[in-house]
């Protein structure tokens, strides 16, 4: 069992606040090291559902050797339309200690991937710090990738300052009821402006090297049928708010599955009009576009 007591003033706070659990914003207060669970369905141990290189994330996470992306089970949003859902819902997995994600994290970098990338990290981010710290000390030195659903806590973001070296979150919902239908978040909107705003302070506009990013917030917004996603909202708050530059990708894959056949606004995907009107939109207001 890892001794919390070796790592740093940021990441022994990260495990305290696990159990009971103020992790995440709906502050479930279980107590995970006890066995109890809470929202997002995991105790203490993160469940890694697959680890390896990946090639269909954006281009500048991929470069030659792929992003070193690691898939947690269990997540702390309630999609109905996730495409995920065998892994953030039904929580399809295998139980790793520190040790192990460090172990983890060496190899990735020893076959050629680009960087770390945490895919669902926000429910099990004590370990992942943890983690991130001992693969350190052993030698790793790829960027490190938040790849988070975007219901974050600004107490939490803190503590990951200087362990986190790419934020990519996502940016689901203007609307609080859509955020309560669709993600049994009502809260969504506000609590997610609040944790991008943090992720920028902290890492700032995406920054490259050899067309491969090394450092920044790039966010992720998929469109939605029917302005589901209130994306002219969230494109004008990343330029008023946010950052002038900030990269977003505009996503078009939606595709209704999971349980998205019992809303009818959702069930079907979006068209081919509807998806380059919010990309023109984003580059109206001077965005940086992912192609």
């Amino acid at each position: 069992m890892i001794d919390p007591a070796r790592f740093s003033d940021n990441v022994r706070p990260l495990w305290e606040m696990s159990s009971p659990c103020r992790l995440c914003p709906r502050r479930c207060g279980v107590e995970r090291r006890a066995g109890e669970i809470g929202f997002c369905g995991i105790r203490a141990e993160p469940l890694v559902s697959s680890a390896g290189p990946h090639f269909g994330e954006e281009s500048v996470l991929v470069g030659t050797g792929g992003s070193g992306t690691i898939f947690f089970a269990g997540c702390n949003l309630g999609c109905v339309f996730c495409q995920n859902y065998d892994i953030s819902h039904l929580r399809t997995g295998r139980a790793v200690t520190v040790e192990s994600l460090a172990r983890m994290m060496l190899e990735l970098q020893r076959i050629g991937c680009v960087n770390i990338n945490f895919v669902t990290p926000t429910h099990v981010i004590a370990p992942i710090a943890a983690a991130i710290e001992l693969a350190r000390e052993q030698g790793l030195t790829v960027p490190t990738v938040y790849n988070t659903g975007g219901y974050d806590s600004v107490d939490t973001l803190r503590l990951l300052e200087g362990l986190i070296d790419i934020y990519m979150p996502d940016m689901k919902y203007a609307d609080a009821d859509i955020a309560r239908e669709l993600s049994d978040a009502p809260d969504y909107p506000q609590v997610n402006r609040n944790a991008v705003e943090e992720m920028q302070r902290q890492v700032g506009d995406l920054r490259t090297e050899h067309g491969v990013a090394t450092r920044g917030l790039l966010v992720r917004h998929l469109v939605l049928p029917e302005q589901q996603a209130g994306s002219e909202r969230i494109i004008d708050f990343l330029a008023d708010e946010t950052s002038p530059y900030t990269t977003i990708n505009v996503m078009g894959q939606y595709r209704p599955c999971y349980q998205a056949g019992g809303h009818p606004k959702i069930n079907r995907r979006p068209t081919r009009d509807e998806i380059a009107t919010v990309r023109q939109y984003a580059q109206t207001r001077g965005l940086s576009v992912l192609d």
